[in-house]
């Protein structure tokens, strides 16, 4: 048993002695490589800008330390600067960290001193940066995922489990089909109101998102990127038009006159048109008359307009109304189809119903092309004439309808003018008038033309009230 002890006691100090010898000749150094790491797990570093250090109580190969430095979150690998200050190894972020992420620093792989030492290491270190606060979420929102909604004065609801930064919580919402935002925050940052610039089409599928680039207040971004859509369909019937009808502006307002567009609009009327639902403002635009009628669209309520004419229609003739399809309505639906009507106005026309030229009653649907003969007075020339009207006349046509009618010299050409007399008005619908200076033919006839104007710039017996056409009387004047 001694001599086995003794054995043993001078191998170990075989190996002693051999240890140092090789030590002495360079060959091995058995010291371990210490690393210290700053932030030490689950810490938290102080600013966005902070660096990551990995401390070595030596000098280090630096490709070889460099190499197994990596940073990673759940968003993918951490782009940074790796620089060394004596035998610290230095990583800082391109993009500074982002609060309340939970990140891991990678150590993996073998590494070499200087002096000819080796470390197999294998670490992970977890840290945070800022400070470690829950990430916000979306806990409410209208309208909801795959909502009906109005096409028009949508207002966005977001409500966040934590109070929002204002800048990137806005510059991450995105909403198809809008223009520029209004935002209202209130309970302190948690909930956001966003009213649209633009309304949008109707029946069509719009989407929104929140990318997770929004942060809370205290910079930790979203936990995810929310996106939900919607659909504008809420109203589904299309405008139609329930009503055309004559309407009379009294005190500055318009009603109903109870009579029928066809044959029922009278002078001084507007036209009415309704709708089944509100109408958008391209409702102004809507409407088109053939032949054209000068006038303007306004509104009547917001389901009816009302068409305001510059002149009365012409009597007798037939108008074709035309409701646009491309017409549409509060939401932005069209109507779809034109919407045509037919009428023909209900006011008089003023007629000749007589006229008697020297006693002798003219027959006026000849007169024109056939020269009726007439004797006159040979001294002063004198004709007298009286034209009966279908209308009564107002005051001021009674004093300007004689001025319109004239009786002019025909043939031939050197005869000279006949002139206005006397007028007089027998009653309100008869108009007598003396002409002087006719002259009967000797060797040849002589021929008078009375005119009796006609349309729009003719005579009438009230505003509006006119004759259609010229009407046109031939006298031969004869002794």
């Amino acid at each position: 048993m001694l001599r086995s002890a003794n054995n043993r006691l001078l191998l170990l100090c075989a190996i002693i002695i051999l240890c140092f010898g090789f030590a002495s000749c360079g060959f091995i150094d058995l010291r371990e490589i210490n690393v210290v790491t700053e932030p030490q797990a689950g810490s938290v570093l102080p600013a966005a800008d902070s660096p990551v250090i990995l401390k070595f109580d030596t000098e280090m190969i630096k490709n070889d330390a460099e190499g197994i430095l990596h940073i990673s979150s759940a968003s993918g690998q951490v782009n940074g600067d790796k620089y060394w200050k004596g035998n610290a190894l230095y990583f800082s972020p391109v993009q500074g960290w982002t609060a309340g992420v939970c990140y891991t620093l990678s150590l993996a792989g073998t590494i070499r001193s200087v002096d000819g030492r080796e470390l197999r290491i294998e670490r992970f270190v977890s840290f945070y940066a800022v400070n470690k606060s829950s990430p916000p979420v979306l806990k409410n929102y209208s309208p909801a995922d795959g909502a009906s909604v109005s096409a028009n004065n949508v207002i966005f609801e977001f409500e966040f489990s934590c109070s929002m930064d204002r800048l990137t919580t806005e510059s991450a919402l995105m909403i198809d089909g809008t223009g520029n935002k209004t935002f209202e925050w209130s309970f302190g940052g948690k909930k956001l109101r966003v009213i649209t610039e633009n309304n949008f089409s109707p029946w069509a599928l719009y989407k929104w998102s929140i990318r997770d680039t929004a942060k809370s207040a205290d910079g930790v971004p979203l936990a995810k990127t929310y996106s939900w859509c919607f659909l504008t369909d809420l109203d589904r019937s299309p405008p139609e038009v329930t009503r055309i009808f004559p309407v009379l502006n009294a005190d500055g307002f318009w009603y109903p006159t109870g009579l029928d567009i066809e044959t029922g609009l009278g002078q001084g009327h507007g036209i009415a048109v309704q709708f089944n639902k509100p109408m958008g403002e391209s409702v102004i635009r809507s409407l088109r008359f053939e032949p054209s009628l000068p006038g303007r669209t306004e509104f009547l309520d917001k389901d009816s307009i009302v068409y305001i004419f510059s002149r009365n229609p012409e009597p007798d003739t037939i108008y074709t109304l035309t409701v646009s399809g491309d017409t549409k309505d509060s939401e932005g639906i069209k109507i779809g189809a034109d919407f045509i009507i037919n009428f023909t106005p209900d006011i008089p026309v003023l007629k000749i119903l007589s006229v008697t030229a020297g006693g002798k009653e003219i027959d006026l649907s000849r007169s024109a092309n056939n020269f009726t003969q007439i004797t006159v007075d040979p001294a002063a020339g004198l004709l007298d004439l009286s034209i009966h009207f279908s209308l009564l006349s107002g005051f001021d046509e009674k004093q300007s309808m004689p001025q319109r009618i004239s009786l002019s010299p025909f043939f031939p050409r050197s005869l000279p003018p006949a002139a206005l007399q006397y007028v007089n008005w027998v009653s309100g619908d008869r108009l007598l008038m003396r002409w002087e200076g006719l002259k009967a033919g000797d060797d040849y006839p002589h021929y008078y033309k009375l005119t009796i104007p006609g349309g729009i710039s003719g005579i009438s017996s009230t505003p509006g009230i006119f004759m259609k056409e010229n009407v046109t009387v031939s006298l031969e004047i004869i002794k």
